[in-house]
């Protein structure tokens, strides 16, 4: 009788492999023969999954978007059914943010493949969509005094962001980290917000 294999589980199997050579040596280490001895499986098996590079990052970045969803999803659910606007962005934005062993990996993963967007821009479609959608939340939640809320949206977009690679390279503690992130949502909204 054959063998009844569990492709899910098989796919799991190579995609913790794919993440964890992502988050140790970066994407661009990321290869069929890389993943393959990570997993303990044959290159064969790995291409059954994933057909190229491109592949292969593409579902290492939907890894990442994903956990940081429900990272996101679980820490809103901890505010309650009416938090302010602020301490809605704030939540959101640490719960994205690198600030631990857990996070950092996926921090790694999502670095790496910004900079491989870098050169191939065609890969980073993904990406502006999720920008988009982020800026305009961000947008909307800001205060009406922002006069202009996309760009005010986009800087704490961009603060967030400076603040993962800063965390990822040791330059910033956690606590430094959220100092920054609480100080500039003051700007935003007024020291005495909530």
């Amino acid at each position: 009788m054959p063998k009844k294999v569990d492709h899910q589980e098989r796919r799991t199997l190579i995609a913790d492999a794919l993440m964890r050579v992502a988050a140790d040596q970066g994407l661009e280490a990321v290869s069929l023969r890389h993943v393959a001895a990570e997993a303990g499986v044959s290159a064969g098996m790995v291409q059954h999954y994933f057909r190229t590079k491109d592949e292969m990052m593409a579902f290492a970045l939907a890894v990442v978007r994903e956990r940081g969803q429900i990272r996101v999803t679980e820490a809103m659910e901890r505010l309650g059914s009416d938090p302010s606007p602020r301490l809605l962005l704030r939540t959101m934005i640490a719960a994205l943010l690198p600030l631990d062993d857990r996070t950092r990996d996926d921090g790694r993963v999502a670095l790496a493949y910004f900079a491989y967007t870098a050169v191939r821009p065609a890969a980073a479609s993904s990406l502006r969509a999720d920008t988009a959608q982020l800026t305009e939340f961000i947008a909307s939640a800001l205060p009406a005094r922002n006069a202009n809320a996309a760009a005010a949206a986009a800087g704490l977009l961009a603060l967030m962001e400076g603040l993962g690679i800063y965390l990822l390279g040791g330059q910033y503690t956690a606590e430094q980290a959220l100092a920054a992130l609480d100080a500039h949502l003051d700007l935003l909204f007024g020291v005495d917000a909530a």
